[in-house]
């Protein structure tokens, strides 16, 4: 499910595109009715592995601009160096950012059961794989700070395999009082942190929870942590690594609430 937009996102001197590339995200942007796609660029195997996409798109009534047919070389040239394409890209709008009150200021019974919560989560690949593994399990939302975070890059998307398209990435100035609001909202902010008395599964996550997570090394800043209802860990086996990427420990954490849900 796609979430809307009400227009381009616009800079001082207009709209500013970017590009999405990879054919998850390629798809996902072809088939949201919110996203404005200005060109398709893919080789012939890209087109060939579009094809039901472009088919599915048409059917729904979505204006999509003809595909331009190009080499590997003429493709690579448009992306970042390195750029995982398979054989497929689009110029797309950026959708317009979603605020915190278009969640909190829902009725309660249409509010999300969780959202996810990135203290200074810097890495484009860790947060497309935290909008992942949150589309995948039904989160509402991930939320981040306006500073200290990615943009939306085709990283970012490509890492979130489609996400991007799925759930809102909610930017937020002050994460503290974001975190108050969710309170207000009904949300039990659970921060992680190895060094929380409980473990996540003796909570009751039947509620609306917002799992709260911290940078790599620095983990959840102090002010963060007071904000929170409760700090946890999760159980790990105490190896001799005993934390997980943030990424990883995301994923955990929403499979344990979804598992918590369907009790």
């Amino acid at each position: 499910m796609s979430h809307k937009q009400k227009g381009p996102a616009r800079g001082p001197k207009g709209p500013r595109t970017v590009w999405l590339f990879g054919l998850h995200p390629v798809a996902a942007a072809l088939l949201n009715p919110a996203r404005e796609v200005r060109r398709l660029l893919a080789t012939p195997t890209g087109l060939e592995a579009l094809e039901g996409i472009l088919h599915q798109a048409k059917a729904e009534g979505l204006s999509r601009p003809v595909p331009n047919s190009v080499g590997r070389p003429e493709l690579e040239k448009m992306l970042p160096a390195g750029a995982v394409h398979q054989g497929a890209a689009v110029e797309v709008d950026p959708l317009e950012e979603v605020d915190l009150e278009d969640i909190t200021g829902l009725p309660e019974e249409d509010r999300p059961g969780a959202v996810v919560v990135l203290d200074q989560v810097t890495d484009p690949h860790n947060v497309g794989a935290v909008l992942r593994s949150a589309a995948a399990f039904g989160a509402g939302a991930v939320i981040v700070t306006e500073r200290n975070a990615p943009e939306t890059t085709g990283t970012l998307a490509k890492s979130a395999s489609g996400a991007v398209d799925a759930i809102p990435l909610i930017r937020v100035t002050n994460l503290a009082r974001s975190l108050g609001e969710l309170q207000q909202a009904g949300y039990w902010c659970v921060g992680l942190d190895e060094q929380g008395k409980r473990t996540l599964p003796e909570l009751n996550l039947t509620g609306k929870i917002a799992i709260v997570l911290g940078a790599e090394g620095t983990g959840l800043r102090r002010l963060t942590q007071e904000r929170c209802d409760e700090l946890v860990r999760l159980p790990t086996g105490g190896g001799p690594i005993s934390t997980l990427n943030v990424s990883n420990a995301a994923a955990v954490a929403l499979y344990e609430w979804a598992r918590a849900r369907k009790r």
